[in-house]
């Protein structure tokens, strides 16, 4: 998954640039209409255009379209923030909401939501609360609300359906997770040269630790922070028993394509072209995986020593800058695409997302037709077990970060996984310590300009 971030440092550069749109009342809109800035590929892009086309049709609001590619979002939104013009509406990250309440960037909706009649309870539960916040805890329900969900993006492993039957291996059961080691014997068999010229060419699998660790560790009863966010836990047991399992997978097992074939062709591409067994899958990935060449489904996470499986569930907010000059049309416009059913179907029809609205996903998870089949598998990691990336709902990631730095090591054999841990956790607490007292320093800070 590709994915850009503000860090915490970059916006708290911009907390005096921030403060000064607030007292000069200059928002990116005008009385003409709004600005939205959001990011996506060109499905996203043409499902978005066709919903606001269809907004302005029913509410005589203009809105200018401002998008961007994922990895160029980041630095224009800084650049807009910095030189007074924030968007009217524009997509947030679950990493920066802090930030930009603290900062004073972002606008307090929940009042206006709920003079709009939305049916928060229809929403996933998950996507709402990510957006909430009580000055001291993200996430929390009892949180002011910040923004809305664009979307929650569950990530769902899935497998290539065609391989593991040409192989004769039994599907895996959509509702009981494989253990570590029964999963491994399966990747075992799928791992062979298949044209006989001396070169394996088919993989089990094949992850990136940045991306795929968290399911392995969670369901080992690991994890990298306690339950209030103020401990980095990275150094124990259980946690790095998961870490070793997952870089076992190249380097002793030899299951995965290894570093040089991976330069070759990353292992995305490989599961593409029908090299590689189980890969990750989300919802933004279902408008090109459907059109393959072989079927695929999802299934859930193999299990650790907890035998619970586990997964991440991300999300994208949309939210309103605090300098509109159009506030009421601004959150029409937010409630308008996280919550409208005919915006959402415009949006899930594109294949790039789980609908937001519970009665509707049940729905498309039980279609006749659907691709995958077992689309439940998404619904079920966003009720039941999906949990925030550990970054998602703390003051930046500079300390979440600073466990990928120096990993590749471990990914490649040459360091233990229980030695690395341990000397990279008193960096993270260090870098974790700094962000919750930027974070009290912040609040303060906008508490006092507001007083």
């Amino acid at each position: 998954m590709r994915k850009s971030r503000l860090t915490a440092g970059v916006v708290a550069g911009l907390v005096v640039a921030s403060t000064a749109a607030c007292s000069s009342g200059g928002g990116g809109g005008s009385s003409e209409g709004l600005t939205f800035m959001f990011r996506g590929g060109e499905d996203e892009k043409a499902a978005y255009q066709e919903a606001i086309d269809r907004f302005t049709e029913e509410t005589g609001v203009e809105v200018e379209v401002i998008v961007t590619d994922a990895d160029q979002y980041a630095t224009k939104l800084q650049a807009a923030i910095a030189g007074n013009n924030v968007p009217d509406v524009f997509y947030i990250e679950q990493a920066n909401l802090q930030s930009y309440v603290t900062s004073g960037i972002l606008m307090d909706i929940t009042d206006q939501v709920a003079e709009q009649g939305v049916d928060l309870d229809n929403l996933w539960e998950y996507g709402v609360d990510s957006y909430r916040y009580d000055g001291t805890l993200q996430g929390t329900p009892d949180g002011r609300l910040y923004g809305l969900p664009k979307d929650v993006g569950p990530f769902a492993m899935g497998y290539n359906k065609t391989m593991l039957e040409e192989a004769g291996i039994p599907l895996p059961d959509p509702d009981q997770p494989l253990t570590w080691d029964e999963w491994l014997e399966i990747l075992k068999a799928l791992t062979k040269d298949t044209d006989g010229d001396g070169e394996v060419d088919q993989w089990g699998t094949g992850l990136n630790v940045q991306w795929n660790l968290q399911s392995f560790v969670w369901s080992n009863g690991g994890d990298w922070t306690n339950e209030d966010r103020t401990q980095v836990t990275v150094d124990t047991p259980e946690f790095a028993e998961a870490l070793q399992f997952f870089t076992d997978l190249t380097t002793e097992h030899k299951v995965t394509p290894n570093p040089e074939q991976a330069q070759t062709l990353d292992t995305y591409q490989r599961f593409m072209a029908g090299e590689i067994g189980f890969f990750p899958v989300g919802p933004w990935d279902m408008s090109v995986y459907n059109e393959l060449d072989f079927e695929y489904d999802l299934m859930p996470w193999p299990v650790g020593k907890t035998g619970e499986t586990a997964a991440w569930i991300g999300s994208l907010g949309i939210g309103v800058s605090t300098t509109t000059d159009m506030p009421e049309e601004a959150v029409k416009l937010v409630t308008y695409l996280s919550a409208d059913p005919t915006a959402q179907e415009t949006l899930v029809n594109a294949n790039i997302q789980v609908p937001n609205l519970i009665d509707v996903a049940e729905e498309w998870a039980q279609a006749p037709d659907a691709e995958p089949a077992n689309r439940q598998e998404f619904l079920d990691i966003i009720q039941d077990y999906g949990r925030p990336m550990p970054a998602a709902m703390t003051y930046g990631a500079a300390w979440y970060d600073e466990l990928w730095t120096n990993i590749q090591p471990v990914v490649d054999g040459q360091k233990p996984a229980a030695e690395y841990l341990a000397e990279v956790q008193p960096r993270m607490q260090q870098l974790l310590d700094e962000s919750n007292a930027q974070a009290e320093q912040a609040a303060a800070a906008n508490a006092g300009a507001n007083g």
